[in-house]
């Protein structure tokens, strides 16, 4: 089984390629570049230095969303053009999941939070349990003072990362009731080795679906939308 394995849902553009028992291999930038400029150049050069052609692929893994809607279509957009071409499935990974599964069995309550703006974030609630990855509430769009009302309804030490972390966190941690950790860096963004892994699981349980029928989750209106729905309330 080989899968290639992408997630440009925020600012980071990461690609990997992976197999049931490991990842072949994996790049992740964060810089100022756009999805549309190094998402295919990386998903070229992955599978030029993993010495393997893209036939070779059963099925593209994509962060399916919530995310940037720039992001999630550019992601969108390659995974199901190279599905088509390769006439191989598409694995929709929520990107809240990938995330969350980057810290693979800890013991805390697991909170992964993108910056969603408008003092929202995008986030779920995960654990360990029995060796299980296990999604306590799966994932959501939250106020702040929401999500921390919800994270004190558990006595769990909490694990925060992702970009909320920077943005959204000193707003609310003077309403938290339970202590917290903050992720290290290497371990506090999107990686395609992560969602990637997941999708292996993901895989063997058949939740796969064809190019045609996939589409990204947003859990919330664009930009553009929200606009429009305010300026037709407002006629």
């Amino acid at each position: 089984m080989k899968i290639l394995a992408l997630d440009s849902s925020g600012l980071v553009a990461s690609v990997a390629v992976v197999t049931e028992e490991k990842v072949l291999g994996e790049f992740t930038v964060n810089n100022k570049k756009t999805h549309s400029q190094t998402l295919l150049p990386m998903v070229d050069e992955v599978i030029k230095i993993v010495d393997m052609e893209l036939e070779e692929l059963d099925a593209i893994a994509v962060a399916g969303g919530p995310g940037s809607f720039t992001g999630l279509r550019i992601g969108a957009s390659t995974a199901k053009g190279l599905a088509l071409v390769l006439d191989i499935p598409i694995i929709n990974v929520p990107t809240v999941d990938a995330l969350a599964y980057n810290f693979f069995g800890t013991d805390k309550l697991i909170c992964p939070m993108m910056d969603a703006r408008r003092n929202q974030v995008y986030t779920g609630l995960y654990q360990w349990r029995n060796g299980d990855f296990t999604v306590l509430r799966p994932q959501f769009a939250a106020e702040v003072e929401e999500l921390a009302a919800i994270l004190n309804e558990y006595d769990d030490e909490i694990l925060f990362l992702g970009d909320g972390v920077e943005a959204q966190l000193s707003k609310f941690v003077s309403l938290l009731k339970s202590p917290y950790t903050v992720a290290p860096i290497h371990l506090s963004r999107q990686r395609a080795a992560a969602l990637g892994s997941l999708s292996v699981e993901y895989y063997k349980a058949g939740r796969i679906e064809n190019a045609d029928s996939f589409e990204p989750e947003y859990l919330r209106m664009s930009q553009a939308e929200r606009e429009r729905a305010e300026k037709q309330e407002g006629v």
